[in-house]
């Protein structure tokens, strides 16, 4: 019974601030105008430079200048206490600083002269329920906080738009539509939108079942109707992020499965693989394997082991590059690709530095480009292919990709090309 009262002692929120407070600085919060709303543009565009620079600092510096949070506490602490006209105002200015947000990106994208994929971009395209539970989490603090006298003032709902990172969806959403990238504009608007609402449903819920809030109108027929609406929205903001976070699993486990695989069926003697590419939506792979050819029986051999690691019916494909009679290439020494030592014919040795040259025009990211020669293999038959070794200092996106691949087909004057690319150097700066 001590321990009962000791714990019940320890959680007991004893510093409650005056209700009548909260809620009136909740109120000044959600309107959106003037400073606010100049204020809001100035953190989007600081945003759109820290995504556009893949700079983490200045993100975090714009999410903590955001004035977002306002509107969706609004809302939740307006379903608690029954107060419809707060409710009103909540969500109609949540809507205006919504579409700000996403018309000041896309104006950023739009003018700005560097609008490539950066990994703070990627990071904002692909929701899951572990995004759901992060906005949760960070709805209770934030009602906890504004109720307690001694941490309303601290920095707790600046951590909780940090932590639910409100502003760099939007952002995101504005670079997908500037650049037309609508993938990323609907991933990153579906994020935006689960943040959104399960924080609102969790000061919701803190509001009305933690901190007791006393509701200002008793309609029971306007409350259930607005109740219902609000978890009916929740429940289907819900279901993707299940099904995504299933596939996200799933394909996870495939990719390794497949590493498994390849470290311990397909490292044959006298040769080192090089690349592993890993494709879950067709349960497929590739290996590039630089050394001694390996014969069509081991592959097969290889190939009967699937079952083993839960890869039955998987796809391989194996390209095996042989170096006799070779010329060393003039790449990087310090990336793997240097270490390669590529057989060639004359003419596309002596087409390579003119191809990096215009390369490095054409696409920014690649440092340097080798050739050879080399065959693929299902195991039943071998083809003869044109491997193409690109060392990049970033990763291209999709449609640079198949233009690089593309450019390249029409250089060289080869219609079968493997493109293999090898990442030297990523951008990150904290």
């Amino acid at each position: 019974m001590d321990i009962f009262n000791w714990l019940s002692t320890l959680f007991r929120l004893n510093d409650s601030a005056n209700e009548k407070e909260v809620i009136e600085g909740i109120e000044k919060s959600v309107k959106f105008q003037g400073a606010k709303l100049w204020i809001l543009i100035c953190a989007i565009f600081t945003a759109s430079l820290g995504l556009n620079t893949n700079s983490t600092a200045v993100i975090i510096g714009a999410m903590l200048i955001s004035p977002l949070m306002g509107p969706i506490l609004g809302m939740g602490v307006a379903l608690a206490i029954n107060d419809f006209k707060l409710l009103n105002s909540s969500w109609k200015n949540f809507i205006v600083a919504t579409l700000f947000s996403i018309i000041t990106a896309t104006l950023y994208f739009l003018i700005t002269p560097v609008a490539k994929v950066q990994s703070e971009l990627l990071a904002r395209t692909s929701p899951s329920i572990y995004d759901v539970f992060i906005a949760i989490c960070g709805g209770f603090a934030g009602i906890i906080a504004l109720c307690s006298k001694s941490q309303r003032a601290g920095n707790v709902i600046p951590g909780v738009a940090i932590a639910t990172a409100l502003m760099p969806p939007l952002c995101t959403v504005g670079f997908g539509i500037a650049t037309a990238h609508w993938s990323f504009a609907l991933g990153a608007l579906y994020l935006f939108v689960i943040n959104s609402i399960f924080i609102a449903l969790s000061t919701y819920i803190g509001a009305a079942f933690i901190m007791k809030f006393r509701k200002h109108e008793i309609d029971n027929a306007k409350e259930r109707w607005t109740k219902r609406i609000a978890y009916t929205l929740s429940i289907l903001t819900l279901i993707p992020a299940i099904i995504l976070t299933f596939n996200m699993v799933q394909k996870n486990y495939f990719e390794q499965q497949v590493s498994k695989f390849i470290q311990k069926e397909l490292n044959f003697p006298n040769s080192r693989i090089v690349e592993e590419k890993i494709d879950f939506s067709n349960r497929s792979f590739s290996v590039a394997i630089v050394g001694d050819m390996v014969d069509s029986l081991k592959i097969e051999q290889a190939k009967s082991r699937l079952y083993y690691y839960n890869l039955e019916g998987s796809k391989i494909e194996i390209v095996q590059a042989s170096f006799a009679d070779i010329d060393k290439a003039e790449i990087d020494k310090a990336s793997l690709i240097g270490a390669i030592e590529v057989q060639q014919k004359q003419y596309i040795k002596n087409l390579t530095p003119k191809l990096v040259q215009e390369a490095r025009t054409l696409f920014p990211e690649i440092t340097n480009i080798a050739i050879a020669t080399g065959s693929t293999t299902d195991g039943t038959k071998s083809e003869p292919v044109t491997i193409v070794f690109v060392t990049l200092i970033d990763e291209l996106i999709e449609p640079d990709y198949y233009r690089l691949e593309t450019w390249l087909k029409q250089r060289i004057d080869l219609p079968d090309i493997l493109i293999k690319e090898e990442i030297i150097q990523k951008e990150t700066e904290i």
